[in-house]
Order: C-alpha cells, then sequence, then structure tokens
C-alpha cells in the first residue's frame, strides 16, 4: 500500500511521484490543490469467443474459449487533491455517476473478517458489503427505464464492491471512463473484459502489481495475472452472480484455455493454451437477441426426450474439443502449417453442425454460414448460445490477401496504421435493429500513395452481409490479454518519443469503434487490420505474457 503522503508508479520508463504533505507557502499549497496526483493512464482487455464446445460445456464436457481483438478500454484520469470524488463513466450504455469519497461505507469494508487484501482468494461475495453499498445504487440512474437501470446498477456495484474492497479512504479522486468495441450482449464477454480493466487499474493504483515490461519473468507475468483475474471473478459475481469463470481468465491472460467443470461442487479445471495460434478471423453479429437460459433449456428437453441421441451429440462435441486440444499441445505442433489451420477449421464446422442438432442454431445464423460456406473464404460455426446472438469464421489464408492497385481508387494505404479490429460494414439499414455501439463507418480512405485494395471475393462477402443487416468485424483470434498505457501518451507508429496525450475530452470524442481503435488501439496491424501474430502492437502499450 501506498504511504499517505506519497504517490508513485513506474512505467517502462519512468518513474512518477508526488508528494502530497502540505507545504507552508500558501502558493504552493493552491498549487498542490489544483493539480492532479498522478499521469493519466489506460488499462485495456479483450472479448472472448467460444470456439468448440458450446453446449456440451454445461453437462461436464470440455470447451476451448480464446481471446478476440475486440477490446474495452479504460482512462483513469486523476483530479486534483481538493475534489474528493470518484466518478465512473460508460457513455457507451449512457452511465456517468459520481459519489463522494468520503460518504462511501469504508468502515465496513474495513471491518475484521472483512477487509480484503489484494492477494486474497475471494469466492463469494459477502451479503452484509453488498447491502451496505444499496444506498449508493439507489442514486443511479433513476429515471432511466428499469432494464437501462439494471444493467447500470450492475456495473455499478462492481465498481464499487472492487474500489471499497482495494482502496482506503485516502484514495485518489479521479474519473474512471470506459469505451468498448465489444458488442454487449452478444455473449463476446464484454462484461469480464470490463471486470479485469477495472480489477487492473485499481491493482495498479495500490501498487499491487509489477511490470509489465519486456524482460518480466514468465513467473513473475503470470502472478500478476492471477492477481487480476481473481478480482475480476469478484466484479463479474456482482454483475452475474454464479460465472464460470472462464471470461475473466480469457481477458486476463488472453490466448486461449480449456475449460471444463465436472462438478459443480468444485472450481472448474481450467488449462491455458499458450500454443494456441493467432489466427485471423471474420466475426459477425446477427443482432439478434437471444436468452442464454432459453437455448440451454432446448438441449436440456431434447436430452429428456432423446437421451441416448442427444448424449452422442454431447460426447461427439466433446471430441471435437477434445481433437483441437490434443493438435494444439503435440510437440510437432506448427500453427503455420496450411493443414493446421485447415484441420482446425474442418473442426469448427462439424461442431456447428452439432449444435444445429441440438436445435440451438437460428436461420439468421445459418444465412450467414451458407453466404461464407457459398464465398469459400473459411469455416464458420455460431459461438456461445446460439439462438442468435454472433457466428465466426476462421478465415483461409489467402481470405484477406491485399492487392495492389491504382491509387485513384478507393483504398487503404499501405502505411497508415490500423489496428488488429476494426468493423467492416456499413451502417446498417434503418430497418435493421439498433447497434448498442454507435459503430459507423468510416469514410473510405484515400492515399496518392502505393495502396492495396481488400480480396474481391470477401469484399464481395462483405456488402452481402452489410446489406442484410449484419455487424462484421475482422479481428484476431487468441491475442494478448490485458494491456496498460502508462502514462496515457501514444507513442509514435514509428517507435519514436512524443505522440498524442489521450485525455477524456478526446477519448469521449471518438466515435464508435473505429473511433475508438484510432485513438488508442493497442495494434498496428497488417493491412485490413489484421496483426501478424507475434508482431508488436502501437507505441506504448505494455502486456503481461507467459
Amino acid at each position: 500500500m501506498a504511504d499517505a503522503g506519497r504517490v508513485s508508479f513506474q512505467d517502462n520508463h519512468n518513474t512518477y511521484n508526488q508528494t502530497t504533505q502540505q507545504d507552508s507557502r500558501p502558493a504552493m499549497a493552491e498549487r498542490k490543490n489544483s493539480t492532479p496526483l498522478m499521469p493519466a493512464f489506460m488499462v485495456s482487455a479483450p472479448g472472448k469467443v467460444i470456439v468448440y464446445g458450446e453446449h456440451a460445456v454445461v453437462y461436464g464436457k470440455a470447451a476451448i474459449a480464446a481471446a478476440i481483438s475486440l477490446r474495452s478500454y479504460l482512462l483513469v484520469h486523476f483530479l486534483s487533491k481538493s475534489r474528493r470524488t470518484v466518478s465512473l463513466r460508460f457513455p457507451d450504455i449512457s452511465l456517468d455517476h459520481t459519489w463522494c469519497i468520503d460518504d462511501l461505507p469504508w468502515d465496513i469494508f474495513a471491518t475484521p473478517g472483512k477487509k480484503r487484501s489484494y492477494y486474497d482468494l475471494v469466492t463469494s461475495l459477502d451479503p452484509e458489503l453488498i447491502a451496505a453499498l444499496q444506498p449508493h445504487l439507489d442514486v443511479v440512474s433513476p429515471d432511466a427505464p428499469e432494464h437501462i437501470r439494471k444493467i447500470h446498477q450492475s456495473s455499478v456495484t462492481a465498481f464499487l464492491y472492487l474500489f471499497l474492497s482495494l482502496g482506503t479512504t485516502s484514495h485518489p479522486p479521479c474519473v474512471y471512463t470506459l469505451r468498448s468495441t465489444i458488442p454487449i450482449g452478444a455473449g463476446l464477454g464484454s462484461s469480464a473484459s470490463i471486470a479485469v480493466c477495472l480489477s487492473t487499474a485499481l491493482l495498479i493504483q495500490i501498487r499491487a502489481l509489477s511490470g509489465p515490461h519486456n524482460d518480466q519473468p514468465a513467473a513473475e507475468s503470470a502472478l500478476q495475472i492471477e492477481r487480476i483475474n481473481r478480482w475480476a471473478f469478484v466484479a463479474e459475481m456482482c454483475i452475474h452472480g454464479n460465472p464460470s469463470g472462464v471470461d475473466n481468465t480469457v481477458a486476463s491472460g488472453g490466448k486461449a484455455v480449456l475449460f471444463q467443470r465436472i462438478d459443480y461442487t468444485k472450481p472448474p479445471i481450467v488449462l491455458r493454451l499458450n500454443k494456441f495460434p493467432e489466427l485471423p478471423l471474420l466475426l459477425v453479429n446477427t443482432r439478434q437477441s437471444r436468452s442464454t437460459a432459453v437455448e440451454v433449456a432446448k438441449v436440456g428437453k431434447l436430452r429428456e426426450k432423446h437421451p441416448a441421441i442427444a448424449a452422442h451429440i454431447l460426447d461427439a462435441i466433446n471430441d471435437i474439443t477434445a481433437t483441437a486440444h490434443e493438435l494444439i499441445s503435440s510437440e510437432d505442433f506448427d500453427e503455420k502449417d496450411p493443414t493446421t489451420l485447415k484441420t482446425l477449421g474442418e473442426l469448427a464446422s462439424v461442431n456447428h453442425g452439432l449444435l444445429v442438432a441440438l436445435g440451438v442454431s437460428h436461420p439468421k445464423l445459418e444465412r450467414i454460414r451458407a453466404l461464407i460456406d457459398h464465398a469459400g473464404i473459411g469455416w464458420t460455426k455460431l459461438t456461445g448460445a446460439g439462438g442468435g446472438g454472433c457466428a465466426i469464421t476462421l478465415l483461409r489464408p489467402d481470405a484477406t490477401i491485399e492487392s495492389e492497385h491504382s491509387p485513384i481508387s478507393p483504398s487503404f494505404s499501405s502505411d497508415q496504421d490500423y489496428t488488429n479490429s476494426q468493423p467492416i460494414s456499413p451502417a446498417a439499414p434503418s430497418n435493421s435493429n439498433s447497434n448498442t455501439n454507435g459503430l459507423i463507418t468510416p469514410p473510405v480512405k484515400k492515399s496518392h500513395k502505393r495502396t492495396f485494395s481488400r480480396n474481391p471475393i470477401l469484399k464481395s462477402l462483405e456488402t452481402k452481409l452489410a446489406n442484410e443487416g449484419f455487424e462484421q468485424f475482422e479481428t484476431t483470434l487468441a491475442g494478448d490479454g490485458v494491456g496498460v498505457l502508462m502514462p496515457a501518451v501514444l507513442m509514435n507508429g514509428s517507435g519514436e518519443e512524443g505522440g498524442e496525450e489521450i485525455d477524456q475530452g478526446k477519448f469521449l470524442r471518438a466515435e464508435g469503434s473505429e473511433g475508438i481503435e484510432a485513438l488508442v488501439g493497442v495494434g498496428v496491424g497488417a493491412l485490413g487490420g489484421l496483426r501478424e501474430a507475434g508482431g508488436g502492437g502501437r507505441g506504448g502499450w505494455g502486456f503481461w505474457r507467459y
């Protein structure tokens, strides 16, 4: 825990210190009261998809989940010492609330037996602590519709529970501003991504984390990820009640995990898959709302009516997961071998067929699969509960190949920086569902330099999907987990010192997913926004890797 009179933190190059002890000179005292205690910093964490094993995992089978390069971003901006307030801003869901730090229920959170240390393992929420938060939840978004207010209050519960568990009354005044490029409510782990961002930021502020830096030992990096993940799970409990833990585990550590819960009275088996390859992925959101509970119930009814058939289907899904795990874990595994991607893709396609047999697909998912299969660009399956939500496609190696062409055509410039996760669909037709993330289509960029056009088959597919109201993202599978930008200054793309300082105004003005990624995105990618496997990101961002 930091000394009461001194706050410090480190990035890869500098140590920042701010003495808060009172000075006898009035001018100095006034300056201290008007100057933020620390420079702003940012945290980012990825969303996730289920690659293999949906629904079978409910019945004790294994599943594989992997990070995607759609991410949430948290900006922590410090206020002057005299402000004594803390604010949570999440414009994507219209949440904006400020509390007086001194009015929060610190006493009960500090009670012996209830006070937690940053290294503690918390597996359940304390009902008395939740009750103590209630007056501070009741004042949040009082005029919002009930379903919106419920979302706001669950988010605030997670934030305040962590804030009071990890902090003290001397916590510096600050504003936590969240933006996300992850579609909300689409089964992509958006809440876990946000939970990881909040956990990381608060642990950084109490100096409970070291790094990240390039020469950090793997074991030390793993310890930091574990601390982040433990508190992110607490936030997930505040939001979901009884989460599996797989979403926050993927959002914390990135890459992929094998997850299995044989006995619900015991913790699940979570095995990190460090060798899971980073792969180009097309993610398509049907914009069709769905209920996980309803889809799980469908499978339950099938098991009751046709137990033997349902058992064979679930066993077959488990065999797919096991085959993928065996392939990735083998000593001679070569992620660059074309047959590797083909095998993983074929397994995904078969997995989808089995999910169709369980009755959890949807006409919109089947339409997406038909269009992509006709284009021949990859292997497609639904991801998550089904019944709507999203489909994922493992893209064939030639699907994203760019070809050089005349610079007078609309195009992407070869030397412009693009993130490794960007929306590619035009604005949805007026009769389609609204986009909760406010995604917009950027104007087509033109360049007078050497330029490239997209694969015409992929381009044609994108147009067809967009015309039918589907939201599309080209993203990367199994990339980095939580990252930190400290201070919140982006280095130039060339790696030179300097760059752009990120403040609240710039962050809030960024329009939609494209604007957020253009401003603060962690990846500077290859053409089309896909970062090469193992490649670097935008200068300044650091990641714990192990």
